[in-house]
């Protein structure tokens, strides 16, 4: 029994794990803080900035969606739904966002070498500085056990843990090789849903700065050629991707804790990449 309600096995043991039609039933909410500040261009700077706090729940995020690499692909337990209520895969507790343009003053006209003759305006002049950054805490993870324990039927890898309660200390261990500590659950008994929960854990956070240099050179009437040095990922940030949901290994008479539970393999976005171009605008 998990939440006062008698968990089953597979309604009818005669029919085999299928899929005849996808269907949605089901409510999803939203609700959060967001904050902005917003500066017009005036001496040659504007910039935008914004935060979020913010929650969204629903039942489940992954069906046919990219954005549930972090969850169950489908609903645990599809008759009584409430027990997969949860943070959506998608929902950012907080997120902070920035971006600005700032025209260099230099050059005929601006604050310095404005006396400047017309060769050396050429070089100091119309450059143009950009930047963006973004801060984030991680996506919500839903620990899973890696087998049909329920005993549903279904064969996907949908079945949540159960919470260990003899476990001290964090959750989170933060680390490469186990970013949550798999002896914070439990096998569940065979035949029910585990207590874990959807989204009880949360990934790695993210920080990027991207950053670029323009400089407008004017061929003639109508004619401007733009030099463009950009740098993504310009502080060589390591953000890391999401880790190995999956806790145990082996079946529901024979299993163990999995060696890669947690285990992060990959990063969310490539390490500093700086390119130049040239763009001819007529």
């Amino acid at each position: 029994m998990v939440n006062g309600v008698t968990l089953f096995q597979r309604p009818n043991p005669y029919v085999a794990n299928s899929q005849g039609t996808w269907f949605g039933q089901g409510t999803a909410s939203y609700h959060a803080l967001n904050v902005s500040l917003l500066k017009r261009a005036s001496r040659g700077l504007m910039f935008k900035t914004n935060y979020s706090w913010g929650k969204v729940l629903d039942l489940n995020s992954a069906i046919l969606a990219v954005s549930g690499e972090n969850e169950p692909p489908s609903t645990y337990s599809p008759v009584y739904r409430h027990l997969n209520k949860g943070v959506a895969a998608y929902s950012i507790e907080h997120q902070f966002n920035t971006n600005f343009s700032y025209q260099l003053p230099f050059g005929s006209g601006q604050r310095f070498g404005s006396g400047a003759g017309e060769w050396l305006n050429h070089l100091i002049g119309g450059w143009q500085w950009n930047g963006i950054v973004n801060a984030q805490t991680g996506f919500p993870i839903t620990p899973m056990v890696g087998f049909n324990s329920s005993g549903t039927g279904n064969n996907t890898v949908l079945d949540v843990p159960d919470g260990n309660p003899n476990f001290k200390g964090s959750v989170i261990s933060g680390t490469l090789e186990h970013w949550f500590d798999p002896r914070a659950y439990t096998m569940p008994v065979a035949g029910t849903f585990g207590n874990a929960g959807r989204s009880s854990i949360r990934g790695p956070a993210l920080f990027n700065v991207d950053t670029s240099l323009f400089k407008r050179i004017p061929i003639r009437e109508g004619v401007t050629l733009q030099f463009r040095a950009e740098a993504f990922n310009v502080f060589n940030h390591t953000n890391f991707g999401l880790p190995n949901q999956v806790v145990f290994q082996g079946n529901t008479s024979n299993y163990s804790y999995s060696s890669s539970a947690g285990e992060i393999t990959q990063t969310a976005i490539t390490s500093r990449q700086i390119q130049f171009a040239l763009k001819l605008i007529f």
